[in-house]
């Protein structure tokens, strides 16, 4: 008696037979079997990647199905509603998230993270963020860190808070705006900067020729006044 295994990242609800899957179940007469069985069990992580293990015994062809939690990164975009992450998550922000909303996605990846607290897995899960360019209650992961660190959100994660407070919601988009105006106001005044240097140049140039022309002249005039004498 054999085994076949299979390790896959589908989306949610969604899988589909591709070449790998229909070489290895199709001549086993089970492949749309496993596909429907994987997309019932993963249908409630739609629009999100989900990796999945299958397990076939190829002589009575009967197979078990093991779903495991998102990546983060699939977890924080659906948490947002995001397609995707910012195409340039050091110059933009495309999100900002409260800390109960890191937490919940923690408690989910706790295990597979190897955590020993859920705190450090909350550490964890906001550092994911800063590659996204998303924001954690207003501030980048770094910062974001230090105050879990400190303690700041130790009620929160004490109490395994995951429900974001209605009153909160609209200052996280206020922090997102404010944020993403004043990253642009550095970013134009860098533009300008390097603007005014890549045009110094050309203007030391028109300064100086009046100058060399001057100068090309002046040993004219001399050879005028030696030639009168």
């Amino acid at each position: 008696m054999g085994t076949e295994k299979l390790e896959l990242l589908v989306e949610g609800g969604k899988a589909a037979a591709d070449q790998n899957t229909a070489q290895k179940l199709g001549p086993m007469g089970i492949l749309q079997n496993v596909i429907k069985s994987v997309n019932e069990k993963t249908v409630s992580f739609a629009g999100m990647k989900v990796p999945v293990k299958v397990s076939i015994d190829t002589t009575t062809k009967e197979f078990t199905i093991e779903i495991g939690t998102p990546p983060i990164a699939e977890l924080i975009k659906k948490e947002l509603s995001l397609q995707k992450g910012s195409g340039t998550p050091d110059k933009q922000k495309v999100g900002n998230l409260s800390i109960e909303s890191i937490i919940k996605i923690a408690k989910m990846k706790k295990e597979t993270m190897h955590a020993n607290t859920l705190k450090s897995a909350v550490k964890s899960a906001a550092g994911s963020a800063n590659s996204l360019g998303i924001l954690v209650e207003g501030k980048q992961s770094k910062e974001i860190c230090e105050m879990i660190d400190k303690g700041v959100f130790d009620k929160q994660i004490k109490e395994e808070a995951t429900e974001t407070p209605e009153d909160k919601k609209q200052l996280l988009k206020t922090q997102l705006d404010s944020y993403n105006q004043l990253m642009k106001k550095e970013l134009d005044k860098m533009k300008a900067a390097a603007a005014a240097v890549k045009d110094k140049p050309k203007a030391e140039d028109k300064a100086a020729a009046p100058a060399e022309e001057k100068t090309a002249a002046k040993p004219a005039k001399e050879e005028k006044k030696s030639g009168k004498k």
